[in-house]
């Protein structure tokens, strides 16, 4: 019977902090690249998650160039939608990545959508075939 419970209340513990993770996701949707008018989640820039048993949750975000000049600031946004979108969090810390390049396969299926509306195509199909046309060419250059 015991383990029954302890089992419960594991499984409780694991739906709580993904409920957080939910929380958290949902925060990080309302905040913005001042740049590109598609919040972060969905811009592909939020890397992690994390949501520890004590209730302190780690986000690891990426930029969408390298020296953006606005990095600091999104990510204090983050951390502040964070805080107040999810109180029951005992801690929030926001770690900027700024060694893993952002491309953008990143860009959720709703970023995808937004920025077709806001462009007038699919930016990130574009960006692919281009990328992928760069890559054939350095190949044959090599080759």
């Amino acid at each position: 019977m015991a383990e029954k419970g302890a089992q419960a209340g594991s499984g409780e513990s694991k739906v709580d902090k993904e409920k957080i993770k939910q929380k958290i996701i949902e925060a990080l949707k309302t905040v913005y690249d001042p740049e590109i008018p598609v919040n972060v989640y969905d811009l592909g820039l939020v890397y992690s998650i994390e949501v520890t048993d004590d209730l302190k949750a780690k986000i690891r975000l990426g930029v969408t160039a390298p020296g953006c000049p606005v990095t600091m600031q999104i990510a204090y946004m983050a951390e502040e939608a964070v805080r107040q979108h999810v109180p029951e969090l005992k801690d929030v810390e926001v770690e900027l990545d700024l060694e893993t390049p952002w491309d953008p396969r990143r860009v959720t299926p709703e970023g995808r959508k937004l920025l077709m509306e806001l462009f007038g195509y699919d930016v990130v199909e574009e960006w692919i075939k281009r990328y992928e046309e760069m890559q054939r060419e350095q190949e044959a250059l090599q080759g």
